[in-house]
Order: structure tokens, then C-alpha cells, then sequence
């Protein structure tokens, strides 16, 4: 069968390559199952373990007795099955291996537990097919996409951005449909209003013939490529001082998700458990084909906002600024809470973390980064965003959008970190 005319195109030899090193005080990626049930970790005081459960259930069967039915009895009412793990399996229970000699407590898939609660509902971080923590290309390009559609829609007039697609005119349509859709169209606004056109609305001039389309094979960001990281495997580095410190160190943490009252009071709503990566160092390589870039014209005219990969980078921190001094508004104004139910929401930590002027980070991932790290909310207008909000998530009307956020607990206690930030180095 013969291949259509814009997969028989040519490949190019023409790249610009960077090995970028990505830095991070604490990220989260989530999996493809978003909850992890008590049944599927085994926690104990200080660690979490994700065990290879068919394994686990199989080893514990072999012990004979009622050792498998009192783990499921003892998980299913929430209690300590470390001694019952001692009696099956001996004092180092977690170095036990299975039938075909692999550890049914694989030392990748071991967490420093960094709360005292018992963990009910614990959300993991993606692992890749060996089993290791690492940060996915496509999590990196997508919010590169976010931060290019940002870019192009607040200097509309430099690129020359179609007026249909411009923020004004996305504000009207939005005003004219919300409350009108369903939850699938609801999901794919955006690339109605404008992402379909700032980045597939392309002829591709190859060899002085166009070849019109309309999808991937004629969205230019197929110019970009972005590998997967290598994996956030644990090390550590001295300081000049002669301190250690742990790289990619993975953990199961408290997050706070809080609010705020109607005099900024800090409100407390909920506490969720989540396994992320501490001082995350890691690389990853940016790939720009730009003799492919230069093949793509809009059908409407509009100008491609990068051609190197510097000018891709400097997009993503000013994306990054945009979002650094909305948030560092936010903590300013919020008030501290001593009595917000069973904890001390002490914001003083995550104040000084935004005291910065100038955003030391170039991008925000994954999880926690929120509405203002995933779309390009901030350029709306705050009524607009909060009605927004109100008809497509959670409803707070009267209150900003978004109104709450996610910060990290140590194991003090404090309310010390924020999620996502990472930085780039080339």
C-alpha cells in the first residue's frame, strides 16, 4: 500500500540537539493508576514498599497456616502487618525472594515514608518498564506546548496570530458555550478555540509542493523531540562543607491541600499521601529538526514562534516567571491558620520559597502545577477564569481561580515544599 504523501516525505539530516540537565526540590509524575489501595503497599514507620503482589500473596501461601488470610484481614482493617511479615518471613522480611529468585520487595519500588499517619490512600509515581522512577518526554513536551500556546497568544500581534484565535476572541466564544457542554466537548475546548489552530493549521512546503492537512503530520512541534529522562535512580553528593546530600530520593509525603477564607485566612481542606522524588537530578535530550521547522507556513499567515532551541527554552522560563509571580501574589496575601482543624497551616516556608523576584526555575511538571501550569488560564480574565472553574471543576464562587493549592510536609511537621518546579541547565 502505498504511503500517503506526508509520510513519504523525506527525512531531514538537519538537527539542533541539547542534553538538558533538569533539576527539581520535589516532583511528582502520576501513574496510570492514579490510587494505589492498602492492599496493593506495605508500609511500615518509616518506609513504604510496593511489592510484586502476585508474589506476595503466592510466598504467603506457602507458609501455609492462615499467614494469607490474616494479612488480608489485617490490611482490610487497617492494621500493623509487620510482625505478621516477621513470623512469615523472618526479621529482614523485605529481602525475601520469590520462586524465580527476584525480590518480592524490589529495592526500586521503596519510598522513605515521611509521615507518622497511616496511609489509606496512597497515589504513586510513574514507573518505567524496568520498574524505575523517571520523568516521561511527552510529560516534558506537553507543558513546553503549554507554554508555546501562552507564548503565542500574549504577543499575538508579533507572530500575527489569526484575530479568531487571539484572547479576546477566546474569551467571547468561551462566555457564548460554557454551561452548554457536555463533559467530553468540556475536555476538548481548547483545542477548539485556539490549540488546533496555533499548531496544526499548517501546509507543509516540501520541494516547492504544499501538502495540506490538518492534524499530527502537520503540527510543527512534530519538529521537536524529547526523550524520556534516564531514570531517577538514588545517589548522593558531598558539599564543599562535607555534607551529604541524597539525590532522587524517592518518598511518600503528606500534601496539603488548602484554601483560603474570605479574609485569607489559610483553610484547611484535606491531606493526601503521595510518593515523589526528592532533589530530582536527571537529564534528557531536546532534539529541534530544523529543516522540517522551516518546511511548515500557516495557512493563515501566523509566524512560528522558535527556530533554535534557546529561543524554545527562554519561551518556557518566561512561562515559568508568569506562573512564579501569580503564585508568590497568592502566599503573599494569605494569612496563617493555627486552628484550621487539626493542623497549624504555617505558611512562612512556602512565603520565603516565592520571595525571589525572579523565577529561579524554567518550567513547572506534573502534578501540583495545576490550572495556571496547564493552560493558559492566566492570560483570561479573572471572572472568566473562575467561571471557568465553577462550571468545569470544583465550585467556589466569589474566590479566585485556581482558589487552592498543594504544598509538601516534612517530616517535622512544616509546611516546607512546593511541587513541580524544576529547572533546566544546557
Amino acid at each position: 500500500m502505498a504511503a500517503s504523501p506526508e509520510f513519504a516525505l523525506q527525512k531531514p539530516e538537519v538537527y539542533e540537539s541539547k542534553r538538558v540537565h533538569l533539576s527539581s526540590p520535589i516532583l511528582h509524575i502520576g501513574s496510570a493508576v492514579s490510587r494505589l489501595n492498602p492492599f496493593e503497599y506495605v508500609q511500615t514507620d518509616k518506609k513504604v514498599y510496593l511489592p510484586n503482589q502476585e508474589a506476595l500473596a503466592k510466598a504467603l501461601q506457602q507458609k501455609g497456616g492462615r499467614f494469607l488470610n490474616d494479612y488480608i484481614q489485617a490490611i482490610e482493617e487497617g492494621k500493623d502487618i509487620n510482625n505478621l511479615l516477621r513470623q512469615a518471613f523472618g526479621s529482614q522480611w523485605w529481602n525475601t525472594i520469590d520462586a524465580n529468585g527476584e525480590l518480592i520487595f524490589p529495592k526500586n519500588a521503596i519510598s522513605q515514608k515521611l509521615t507518622d499517619a497511616n496511609i489509606r490512600d496512597l497515589r504513586p509515581m510513574i514507573r518505567n518498564g524496568m520498574g524505575q522512577l523517571f520523568i516521561p518526554g511527552s510529560s516534558i513536551k506537553g507543558a513546553m506546548r503549554t507554554a508555546i500556546a501562552y507564548h503565542l497568544l500574549k504577543y499575538a500581534d508579533r507572530y500575527q496570530v489569526p484575530s479568531a484565535k487571539r484572547v479576546s476572541q477566546i474569551e467571547e466564544t468561551l462566555r457564548e458555550r460554557l454551561g452548554k457542554l457536555n463533559q467530553h466537548q468540556q475536555k476538548s475546548l481548547d483545542d477548539d478555540l485556539f490549540m488546533e489552530s496555533l499548531f496544526s493549521e499548517y501546509y507543509l512546503t516540501y520541494q516547492q509542493r504544499d501538502f495540506p492537512g490538518k492534524g499530527p503530520n502537520t503540527d510543527f512541534l512534530r519538529c521537536l523531540k524529547v526523550t524520556d529522562s534516564e531514570p531517577l535512580s538514588e545517589g548522593q553528593i558531598t558539599t564543599k562543607k562535607g555534607t551529604k546530600i541524597p539525590l532522587n530520593f524517592p518518598v511518600v509525603a503528606e500534601v496539603i491541600i488548602s484554601s483560603r477564607f474570605s479574609d485569607y485566612l489559610a483553610k484547611y481542606k484535606a491531606s493526601i499521601y503521595v510518593e515523589m522524588v526528592r532533589n530530582v537530578q536527571t537529564e534528557f535530550t531536546l532534539s529541534l529538526d530544523t529543516e522540517m521547522l522551516s518546511w511548515f507556513k500557516h495557512k493563515q499567515g501566523m509566524k512560528l514562534p522558535f527556530t533554535t532551541l534557546d529561543e524554545l527554552l527562554q519561551i518556557c522560563h518566561e512561562f515559568a516567571q508568569e506562573q512564579w509571580d501569580y503564585e508568590h501574589d497568592y502566599w503573599q496575601k494569605m494569612k496563617n491558620n493555627p486552628r484550621a482543624g487539626v493542623k497549624n497551616l504555617d505558611f512562612n516556608y512556602i512565603r520565603e520559597f516565592y520571595e525571589a523576584e525572579k523565577s529561579p526555575y524554567n518550567l513547572r511538571l506534573g502534578w501540583g502545577s495545576g490550572m495556571t501550569g496547564t493552560t493558559v488560564d492566566l492570560l483570561l480574565e479573572d471572572e472568566l477564569r473562575e467561571e471557568i472553574r465553577d462550571t468545569c471543576g470544583l465550585k467556589a464562587p466569589g474566590f479566585e481561580a485556581p482558589k487552592s493549592r498543594r504544598t509538601v510536609v516534612n517530616p517535622n511537621g512544616e509546611i516546607r515544599f512546593v511541587p513541580g518546579w524544576v529547572k533546566f541547565k544546557t
